[in-house]
């Protein structure tokens, strides 16, 4: 994990996505329509409907989009269904990759998905031939124009925190947690008076792959296929460009 920012990933993915809020809010919508339906509508006994509000907020979603999600998965009169799909697979040179889908039609999301493999010097994988090197994992970044602090005082409030490692840049504070500690050590940094770029439950490769020239630029491809399906909710990868 360490050694790599994820902080540019995510930069270059909200940069992208800039242009595409409507289909981001469609899908936040979907995500919450899940939670709710899972756990409830209420985000205080629910996690997992909270942290998708949260994520819903930070991407500055309406309230009404929000509460409409809520509502539609406790009305009586529903009758959608999303099932949750994970594909695994490679892309050019072996790089690790896992496709988070919520779909309502199997068919049409597997199929989607190969195709952006296969264009892509990528193939599709068994269940479980690349998950194992990915950690679960809690992460919250904090931008450090937004916070006037030291990195070692930093570093102390977050094993305050009950946080398990820190990676400090020019750019960000990256806090990774145990997946079940991540509300705790969250609402524990937001007591010290932080404020979050980023702050999900992700998929942290253990060793990345790097690629350059054309290899590069086929993952560019195969990422911004898979990331623009409706299906997808997220992809999870151990790709590191070469600069």
């Amino acid at each position: 994990m360490a050694g790599h920012s994820k902080w540019k990933n995510i930069q270059n993915r909200k940069n992208a996505q800039d242009a595409k809020r409507g289909k981001i809010f469609q899908k936040i919508a979907k995500e919450i329509y899940v939670a709710a339906k899972q756990g409830g509508p209420d985000s205080s006994t629910n996690p997992s409907l909270r942290l998708v509000v949260e994520k819903a907020k930070a991407e500055n979603m309406p309230n009404d989009n929000i509460q409409r999600a809520i509502d539609k998965a406790t009305g009586n009169k529903d009758t959608e269904h999303y099932e949750e799909i994970v594909y695994e697979g490679y892309g050019p040179n072996g790089t690790a990759v896992m496709v988070m889908c919520l779909t309502d039609n199997k068919n049409r999301t597997a199929t989607n998905v190969r195709v952006a493999f296969n264009k892509n010097d990528g193939n599709l994988g068994e269940t479980g031939c690349v998950s194992y090197m990915f950690d679960r994992k809690g992460y919250l970044a904090v931008d450090r124009q937004n916070v006037n602090i030291d990195e070692d005082d930093m570093l102390l409030s977050v094993i305050e925190a009950g946080g398990e490692e820190m990676e400090a840049s020019e750019e960000a504070f990256e806090i990774y947690t145990a997946p079940e500690s991540f509300i705790e050590v969250k609402e524990n940094l937001e007591n010290q008076g932080l404020t979050f770029a980023t702050a999900e439950i992700t998929m942290v490769p253990q060793t990345y792959t790097h690629l350059e020239g054309e290899q590069a630029e086929k993952m560019q491809k195969m990422l911004e296929m898979l990331e623009d399906d409706d299906d997808v909710q997220e992809v999870y990868h151990n790709f590191a460009d070469s600069e």
